[in-house]
């Protein structure tokens, strides 16, 4: 099906009440704690967590009153204090290759009027994979990203990260009893539409290291919306002090942002590696708990034409990582307004790609998705921001 890239459909007007807190996105130790002060007995506790969490994750339910094995009563206590209310959907866009990009608002926090995080579903034939946010912006400054260009404005809740896959499954239909989308651009067969997770979106997550923890928990809990950790990937730009932390006690797949193999060139694409240079962090990934051949670590490394992409620099790449039980995932860049990059030749990346491999290590080269609708790795949030500026300069006229 050759799909037009849908025009995102933008309320500029359309502000986040304040209300009910929400269950959805809370851990079973915080829907204990609510259950306390509602005052449950504690012998109930543990029965009535594992009653929430079915309902809130595996069943996907929008109101208490499908609770039908929760009493009547307990259903109107909580109906009168909480909701089950998600991240509201204020733009949605769908590419000609079947990526679909949200544009989410969060409830208000405080001075905080309703922040706005994109997250971005790419089908395969054999999975699906969901990359979200960690972060409402982004404070890392990379040179060859886009949501690098805006300022950080704060860390995602528990709840707000694990609140992308509830609203992901929703409109996918991935919940018992909904309707998915029959555009055909899901996988086939018996491949649910979301398989993998990835903290590939907005923001650096080791930066909001308990909240991505603690939302690791939730999403790979087996009796809700049970994503194995062994297909939830975080990344990260190298906080090298954080990712030991992240495989005790996280337990998810490991991926570094690295794009260069000179510390002098990394300083300038990943300003981090001035305070966390490439020895630092290569020995953090030689020492992260359970990396093996079956849960390798995953290299991210951005092809730009003339800065990274020589013969000699795969060489050398390969010389780093010695000894890393690791696979390098080669990103064609992709381009956005004003940047000074352009995208390797095809014939550079498959030479580099040749060298790498034959060294040994898998080398696949992403194929670039949603690049339509601004989707792709570095290009989140910016498109977004113009095109509400544009609704609203439209809506004054």
């Amino acid at each position: 099906m050759n799909l037009q890239p849908s025009s995102p459909v933008l309320r500029p007007d359309c502000d986040v009440k304040p209300g009910l807190a929400s269950l959805v996105g809370a851990t079973r130790a915080e829907l204990a704690a609510i259950l306390r002060g509602r005052g449950i007995a504690e012998s109930e506790i543990r029965m009535r967590v594992g009653q929430l969490w079915h309902w809130i994750y595996f069943q996907g339910a929008t109101g208490f009153d499908q609770m039908l094995n929760i009493g009547k009563a307990l259903r109107s206590e909580l109906a009168a204090h909480y909701s089950l209310a998600r991240p509201e959907v204020v733009a949605e866009q769908v590419s000609q290759d079947g990526t679909r990009k949200w544009l989410l608002r969060f409830a208000p926090i405080g001075q905080d009027k309703g922040a706005e995080i994109e997250c971005v579903y790419i089908p395969e034939s054999d999975r699906g994979t969901l990359c979200i946010s960690s972060q409402v912006g982004c404070t890392l400054t990379c040179a060859f990203c886009h949501t690098g260009t805006q300022r950080l404005v704060r860390n995602l809740s528990t709840a707000e990260i694990v609140g992308q896959l509830v609203v992901a499954r929703e409109r996918l239909g991935d919940f018992p009893g909904r309707i998915a989308p029959t555009d055909g651009l899901l996988p086939s067969g018996d491949t649910r539409p979301i398989t993998n997770v990835v903290f590939m979106g907005m923001g650096e997550p080791l930066f909001n290291f308990e909240n991505v923890r603690d939302a690791v928990g939730v999403l790979a809990d087996g009796e809700g919306l049970s994503i194995s950790k062994r297909r939830i990937t975080v990344s990260t730009a190298g906080v090298v002090p954080q990712i030991a932390a992240l495989g005790r006690e996280a337990g998810s797949m490991l991926a570094i942002s690295l794009h260069a193999v000179r510390d002098d060139l990394r300083d300038t694409l990943v300003p981090l590696n001035k305070k966390y240079p490439l020895k630092d962090l290569l020995a953090a990934c030689r020492a992260y708990p359970g990396a093996s051949n079956a849960r390798r670590i995953t290299f991210e490394y951005v092809m730009l034409k003339g800065v990274n992409d020589s013969p000699a620099e795969a060489r050398e790449l390969v010389r780093l990582l010695k000894g890393i039980p690791a696979k390098i995932n080669l990103i064609p860049f992709n381009p956005w307004p004003g940047t000074e990059f352009e995208c390797s030749d095809w014939d550079k990346i498959e030479a580099f790609s040749e060298i790498v491999f034959n060294a040994g290590y898998a080398s696949p080269v992403r194929t670039p998705r949603g690049r339509d609708i601004l989707a792709a790795c570095g290009q989140l949030k910016s498109e977004t921001e113009k095109l509400r500026a544009r609704a609203r300069l439209a809506a004054e006229a």
